[in-house]
């Protein structure tokens, strides 16, 4: 390789990681169209995994939406990324795919400031298929995998004695 040909990938991979954090951050905030932006015109995400739906960017945003009204507190961790470029058929270094794995801490929403409402936790892995467009590096497909999850623990009074 050149080291102008290496240069474009570092470049290259620095703007696909730094998509798949703003993807972090858009969900996080709630940001819905920073969320939309983010992927191609022709952009899917599936959530089915997670007990969510699966369709084009803007409807799976507003179910985002609504859905996420449930955790007023968000914090997406996405770790353990591996990155590919050129995966897809006939590709001349214009697609990528990045596999990461995540864990997403949420808090219920509560009826004060949130600080005694119950978390919620899950983790699991994304499978992202980017596409090099004229606005740079673009959201294709997004599938979550979920894995597992942990739920609130009912609270136990403790035993009178």
């Amino acid at each position: 390789m050149t080291q102008r040909v290496e240069l474009a990938t570092l470049m290259d991979r620095f703007a696909v990681d730094g998509l798949v954090t703003e993807y972090a951050v858009a969900v996080d905030d709630g940001d819905w169209e920073a969320y939309r932006r983010l992927f191609a015109p022709d952009g899917r995400a599936d959530y089915r995994s997670a007990g969510g739906i699966e369709g084009d960017a803007g409807q799976v945003a507003g179910w985002l939406a609504r859905s996420m009204e449930l955790f007023p507190m968000r914090q997406h961790l996405i770790v353990n990324r591996r990155l590919r470029f050129g995966v897809l058929d006939q590709d001349r270094g214009d697609t990528a795919r990045v596999q990461a794995d995540y864990i997403n801490p949420m808090r219920f929403a509560g009826d004060d400031d949130g600080s005694t409402a119950p978390d919620f936790v899950c983790g699991g892995r994304y499978a992202f298929a980017l596409v090099r467009t004229d606005l740079g590096w673009r959201l294709r497909e997004v599938v979550v995998q979920e894995k597992w999850r942990r739920m609130p623990q009912p609270r136990q009074e403790p035993a009178v004695t």
